[in-house]
């Protein structure tokens, strides 16, 4: 198995879920082969809750990382699950669109790049 899908999985575990019960683990790889990892983080009314690939790229960016190589998403149900679009959106800020997204469908990982899920995405020269 690739050492960044277990690191995905293993987070699962910190991972705060009361309402939905669905736990998400990221694993963020820098260029320098440094691992971020990062679970889901629920609130009480959903709109505050942190997502893993959020909480993973944050603790990355928080220790001077701005180069990232690929990332695994991982659900304890091993579904498969991508990044959702704010996540995907979130990513396009600090990566570049040929980022590895690597995704956990238990015996199987699914290969994207980050510009294959977020086609055109918003970038600082839309606001200016």
């Amino acid at each position: 198995m690739d050492a960044l899908i277990a690191a995905a999985r293993e987070i699962q575990s910190a991972a705060h879920v009361p309402y939905s019960d669905y736990r998400v683990g990221a694993a963020l790889e820098t260029a320098d082969g440094t691992v971020f990892t990062g679970c889901n983080l629920e609130n009480a009314n959903y709109s505050n809750s942190l997502h893993a690939e959020e909480v993973a790229i944050a603790e990355a960016v928080k220790n001077g990382h701005r180069d990232f190589a690929r990332i695994a998403v991982s659900s304890g149900r091993r579904d498969g699950v991508t990044p959702c679009g704010m996540c995907r959106q979130t990513l396009s800020e600090f990566c570049d669109p040929s980022l590895t997204v690597l995704c956990d469908e238990g015996e199987d990982v699914t290969e994207y790049t980050l510009g294959e899920l977020l086609p055109n995405t918003i970038t600082e020269s839309h606001l200016k």
